[in-house]
This record gives C-alpha cells, sequence and structure tokens, in this order.
C-alpha cells in the first residue's frame, strides 16, 4: 500500500499504513487511531456509492468539529465527489442556499438540522440526506449505520487537478460564492505550511478552529499528512482551550486574534502548566503588537502570523518556525507562490516597497474560480494568473508583507481614507482594552465616521475622554473615532474573527 498520498482521496489510506494505531484524532472525549479513521472512512465511502452518489457530484458537509466531520470529509474525497464544507452555524436558509447554488446531491448534517432541512422549501428530486446524531429523521440514512457497510478497498479514481472542494465565501458583499479548489491546492497548502512550521508527528495540535474553515482544513489535512495527533474542540472556549493544552500537553496551538484575547483574559491562565507549547499560531485578522507580546511572554513560545484565504485553499503567507522574528508581518509568500502589491486602480501596475497596495498573489494553490460565476471570477483573476484578494497590504525591502486592512472595510470621512485596523491597534495598545473593534456609521455631512466598540479587561476602567485623548496622541484628527461605545462583546464570524460589517448595525 503507498503511503505517498497526492490527493484528499488518499490521504487517510496513507496515513494509516505510516501511523498506525497512534492517536489521530481526540474529540469529545473519544480518540481515534489512524487506522480507526480509514476504517471508518473506507466503510462510509463504500456506503454513499451504494448510495447513489457519484463521481464529481457535489456534497454539503455540515457538521461541528468532531471526528464524524473528518470520516465523512474523506470519504466523500474517496469517491471522487467534491466536498462542500458549510459551517454548523449557518441557519437552514444559508445552507438550503449553498446546496442549491452547487446542485449537491447530499447533504451530511446534524439529525436535528436535516429535519429543519426537509421542512419548507421542496428540495430537489432525489437529493439525499445522512443524519449524524441521536434519533431518527424520516427520509435520511444513518450516519452510524452507514459506518457498518463493507469497507472499500478500491482505489480512488481522484486526482490530483480534480476539483476537492467547493468553499464558500463568506459573502461580505452580497450572496457567498463557491471557490473551487483542486485536490493539488489543498494538499500542497498543507504540505507547505507543515514544513514552514516544522510539524511532525511528535506534534500535539490543540485547535478549536472550525474544521470547515479553510485554515481548520490546512490544520486537520496536516495530522494526517504529518501524523500528528489533533485535538479537536467542538468550540473554542478558553477555560477548556487550556485546560487541553495542559491535559494533551500539546505542543502547537492555533487560533484567530480574538481567542488569544479571551485566553489573557482568563483567570486560568496563570494556574495551568503549559510548558509543552512549541509555538503557537494566528491569522485571520491583524493582531495589534502589545497583545502579540503579552501572548509570547504568557505562552513562552513564539507566535508565528499567517495570512490566507478560502480561493487559496489555505495559506498564502507565513513565517518560517526559525527564522528572525518579525511581529506585525504576515510574513512571505509560500514557496512556489508569489505576492506582489498592485495599484489599486490599475492591478497591472505593481507597486514598490513601501507603498500600500492590494495583496496579489499567484501559485498552484489559487482556485480554479467560482462555481457558476464567471464574471466574478473575472473580477479576481487577473491575467498571468494573479489573483485579487482585496487586502490592503505593502512590502518591506526584504520581502516581508504586512496587512494593512480590507478594502471594503475601509472609512471614508469627508474624503480622507482610515483603515479600521490601524485605530485598533492604537485603542488596544491602552492597557485597560481587552478587545476592540472600529466600524463605519452613516453621516450625512461627512459620509461616515468612524465609531469604537471596545471590551475592557476584569476590573480594568478607563473613560471615554481618556481613550479619546490617547487616540489624539497617536493619530491625525480624522481618524480620531467619534465615538467610543464600551460593550461587553463584539460580534464574530464562526472561525472568532471579529466581523466588522456588523458593527454598522451594533448597539450604540
Amino acid at each position: 500500500m503507498s503511503t505517498h498520498a497526492e490527493t484528499l482521496a488518499e490521504l487517510t489510506r496513507a496515513a494509516a499504513t505510516r501511523f498506525g494505531e497512534r492517536i489521530a484524532v481526540h474529540s469529545r472525549g473519544e480518540e481515534l487511531s489512524f487506522l480507526a479513521i480509514e476504517r471508518a472512512v473506507a466503510a462510509l465511502a463504500a456506503a454513499m456509492t451504494r448510495l447513489g452518489v457519484q463521481p464529481r457530484q457535489n456534497v454539503v458537509l455540515h457538521l461541528p468539529n468532531s471526528w464524524r466531520w473528518i470520516v465523512a470529509y474523506y470519504a466523500i474525497a474517496r469517491i471522487d465527489a467534491v466536498v462542500v464544507p458549510a459551517n454548523i452555524l449557518l441557519v437552514p436558509e444559508e445552507i438550503r442556499f449553498i446546496a442549491d447554488d452547487c446542485k449537491a446531491t447530499a447533504i451530511i448534517a446534524p439529525t436535528e438540522r436535516v429535519a429543519q432541512l426537509q421542512e419548507g422549501a421542496e428540495p430537489p428530486a432525489g437529493r439525499l440526506y445522512i443524519a449524524v446524531g441521536d434519533g431518527r429523521c424520516a427520509g435520511a440514512f444513518c450516519f452510524e449505520e452507514l459506518l457498518h457497510e463493507p469497507p472499500s478497498e478500491g482505489p480512488s479514481t481522484a486526482t490530483a487537478d480534480a476539483v476537492s472542494t467547493i468553499g464558500y465565501t463568506s459573502g461580505t458583499t452580497g450572496r457567498p460564492k463557491g471557490a473551487m479548489l483542486s485536490h493539488r491546492a489543498v494538499v500542497l497548502n498543507t504540505a507547505i505550511t507543515a514544513n514552514m512550521h516544522v510539524r511532525t508527528a511528535s506534534d500535539v495540535v490543540v485547535t478549536a478552529l472550525p474544521c470547515a474553515h479553510v485554515y481548520g482544513n490546512v490544520v486537520m489535512n496536516g495530522a494526517f499528512l504529518c501524523g500528528y495527533t489533533l485535538v479537536l474542540l467542538e468550540r473554542f472556549e478558553a477555560e477548556a482551550a487550556l485546560e487541553a493544552i495542559e491535559q494533551h500537553r500539546a505542543t502547537l496551538f492555533e487560533g484567530v486574534p480574538t481567542m488569544y484575547y479571551y485566553l489573557l483574559g482568563s483567570s486560568g491562565l496563570g494556574r495551568r502548566n503549559l510548558r509543552s507549547l512549541t509555538r503557537a499560531t494566528v491569522g485571520g485578522q491583524t493582531m495589534p503588537l502589545p497583545q502579540m507580546h503579552e501572548v509570547k511572554a504568557r505562552l513562552s513560545c513564539p507566535l508565528i502570523e499567517l495570512w490566507g484565504m478560502t480561493e487559496i485553499a489555505g495559506l498564502g503567507t507565513t513565517h518560517l518556525l526559525y527564522a528572525p522574528e518579525r511581529l506585525g508581518s504576515i510574513g512571505q509568500s509560500l514557496p512556489l507562490s508569489e505576492c506582489a502589491i498592485a495599484d489599486f486602480q490599475e492591478p497591472a501596475k505593481h507597486l514598490p516597497a513601501g507603498e500600500s497596495g492590494e495583496l496579489l498573489i499567484r501559485g498552484p494553490t489559487v482556485m480554479r474560480g467560482y462555481l457558476d460565476r464567471p464574471e466574478a471570477t473575472r473580477e479576481v483573476l487577473l491575467p498571468g494568473g494573479w489573483l485579487r484578494t482585496g487586502d490592503v497590504a505593502y512590502r518591506d525591502a526584504d520581502g516581508y508583507f504586512f496587512i494593512v486592512d480590507r478594502v471594503k472595510e475601509m472609512i471614508i470621512t469627508a474624503g480622507y481614507n482610515i483603515y479600521p485596523s490601524e485605530v485598533e491597534r492604537v485603542i488596544a495598545a491602552h492597557p485597560a482594552v481587552q478587545m476592540v473593534a472600529v466600524g463605519g456609521k452613516p453621516d450625512a455631512a461627512k459620509g461616515e465616521l468612524a465609531h469604537a466598540y471596545v471590551v475592557l479587561k476584569a476590573n480594568a476602567s478607563v473613560e471615554v475622554a481618556a481613550l479619546l485623548d490617547h487616540c489624539r496622541s497617536h493619530l491625525a484628527a480624522y481618524k480620531v473615532p467619534k465615538e467610543v461605545h464600551f460593550v461587553t462583546d463584539l460580534p464574530k464570524t464562526s472561525t472568532g474573527k471579529i466581523m466588522r460589517r456588523a458593527l454598522r448595525n451594533f448597539p450604540s
């Protein structure tokens, strides 16, 4: 049996050969070896084939983080079908849109969600439902029973160039779009990330990143490529994450900035033995330098920044583990890929070091395009293979990239451009602040005005006037928020990123 996998279809089979009875996944109090995962994948793949799922058909995978998500993911790939991940926090209407948009043949979801999806609008004839969890659902097949099917032992027909995944974007500019990703793109991104972060079979990785999210997917695939143990949390809770790190003697924690903010604010941080950690990663949004330094000091390990997006199957830039530290930079482009900074109006014009523009990327991990969206595809895929990312960035003389902000989240006040992340960095530097988000509010005279929403640290206090004075000391007058609102929490996406677009309707 081969120990080499060029496609997701063969990844668990190769991992079972290489790593055998070693623990692959800890999930909800259960642990499964690499062999056990492969046996379940082979059984579910055989069952799905018997139920009529054909190669190149799309299957929506809508489950919380668990070993069942992992088994379903690889079983879909094994039969050369296409995985369509759908985050568990999406509501039935959103799931129906994704399923209808990609013309899904099947949906794998929790039992109660399957029942909800079957209500209301009539699903397309022949759509298959596989229900996961307790209880029965009329018209659906039971996931657990399908795992008892005789396994399929034959090789998959999937090829490296075939589409493995359709990853739907978050829909910040309208309805979500499905980015088509090849097996090669996903496997290659996982392999390069593992190499740059020095992930090995001796690692134990704790993560609450959703498997349905592009980076959570890279972390999950890395376990089967490298042989490390994945401690998969269903959702992020600071105390549970700290307990998992200590209990499993984790070597690596993966998160987004808000997860680290909650860890820093947790009373358990000082009580837990976290000395097993050798590094941690952070991506998804910019993180203020004071908090980054505090994370490094409290966890006593390097903090590796990264940047990525759905359309490139994971990471686009990061740092080598043993490279000189450059906190605040998203790093350099991954090997085999290339990044550039382009003029916003003329993307064919690339800018020199030090100038801000739109971040472009090209390479073998870039998507094929958006499913059935030729115009949207043409807007972002440029001649020469360059992908427009929608991020404002610059690079320094040494080739390190720095994110300024999202183009679409820029606030324009009386003709002046305000980047929320710049204001957030200043406010976050105040010792009383745990988290902050800055968003624009409509204004009849100036178009938009910046409003700041601040979560204070436990037992900390500060007056609005003092925070505004702090801003005036570090920002031009037009960048100082019009108002500061103290809140108990901030709106976040399913991956824990602060959702700035929701601030427009956030309570004042």
